[in-house]
């Protein structure tokens, strides 16, 4: 995986963390989800790209 992909994946989980944090606190329970997907969404990302790394390496 490339650092500026790691870099982007990191970005946005941290992005995500923050929306929920601002949902949690201002019990805006629609910021807090989507806080939590775009979480969801980069580490499944930087899975996928872990995985091609893997394949990728053993060549």
């Amino acid at each position: 995986m490339g650092n500026e992909e790691k870099f982007e994946n990191k970005k946005e989980e941290l992005w995500g963390k923050g929306k929920e944090a601002v949902g949690d606190a201002t019990g805006d329970d629609e910021l807090k989800a989507q806080g939590k997907f775009d979480q969801t969404k980069a580490n499944l990302k930087q899975a996928g790209e872990k995985v091609k790394d893997a394949f990728t390496d053993n060549d």
